[in-house]
């Protein structure tokens, strides 16, 4: 997590402490951030953040140097390049790490979703976390549904080739139809992948959980999602969270064949000229 540990926000639903002016960003954290991810000698990476609503860019800016300088450092795309062993006799295939950034909704200003879908990342991720008739009760005021779906629609729209996701919390009280909408919606703003988990309640304070949703509801949402609504990949579970691993090895094949595609359609063009 990038920004701070304190966030802007006061959504119902979470634990994250807030406050109207959290402390100033580090200059320092796209570095140390690059450098930390590249020395794990990880493959797959999810950056999420707090909201930071008292920044003219909502920190927008500062989430793409970090993208940017983790590309830089770690090899940049999401391909695979050879390494010498040192010896000129074998040759081992490293695999380029794939950023997913999960991200606030930055007030619903596209220009500055454009600053983050830009940046290099391959997954974008942005969490719609309810239904429309709840999103008042859930999320922070400044927050919006159809702002939500503004910012994953437009990410398409500035970098086709990206991935997008989101996620939505069972049990706060949502209808199977209301499901189904926000499904329908999710994908005519040409959202790839959705996860679904079960809303737990982080203290009395919070939001109460109306219903737990049986293992095999969650089964049923996740064959309607990818069956019924197309959805390229559906993790639905009781414990599953927004940045599920079981998800993972899924993304990272359909990124790298997306960038396969792309580098053959770029080939074949370039021997037609």
């Amino acid at each position: 997590m990038i920004m701070g540990d304190t966030c802007t926000r006061g959504c119902s639903f979470c634990a994250v402490k807030t406050s109207r002016k959290p402390p100033p960003l580090d200059a320092e954290e796209p570095n140390k951030v690059a450098e930390a991810v590249t020395s794990w000698g990880l493959d797959y990476v999810v950056l999420t953040s707090v909201d930071r609503d008292d920044l003219v860019d909502q920190g927008a800016g500062h989430f793409r140097k970090v993208v940017q300088r983790l590309k830089e450092l770690s090899g940049v795309g999401a391909g695979e390049t050879e390494n010498d062993n040192g010896n000129g006799e074998k040759k081992e295939k490293k695999k380029a790490i794939i950023v997913e950034a999960l991200t606030p909704d930055f007030c619903g200003e596209l220009d500055l979703v454009t600053q983050v879908a830009t940046s290099g990342l391959d997954v974008y991720a942005h969490n719609i976390e309810t239904v429309e008739r709840l999103t008042p009760r859930v999320r922070d005021r400044r927050a919006g549904y159809q702002q939500s779906l503004n910012v994953l629609g437009h990410v398409k729209q500035v970098n086709p080739n990206v991935l997008t996701k989101t996620s939505i919390m069972l049990g706060l009280g949502e209808t199977d139809e209301e499901i189904r909408t926000t499904m329908q919606e999710l994908r005519e703003n040409d959202v790839d992948v959705v996860t679904f988990g079960q809303y737990l309640q982080p203290s009395r304070r919070h939001l109460p959980v109306k219903e737990y949703v049986t293992p095999e509801k969650f089964e049923e949402w996740r064959v309607e999602a990818e069956e019924r609504f197309g959805f390229k990949y559906c993790a639905s579970g009781p414990l599953v969270r927004s940045s599920y691993k079981a998800g993972e090895f899924f993304l990272k094949n359909m990124v790298r064949e997306k960038k396969r595609e792309r580098e053959e359609a770029a080939a074949s063009a370039a021997a037609v000229v």
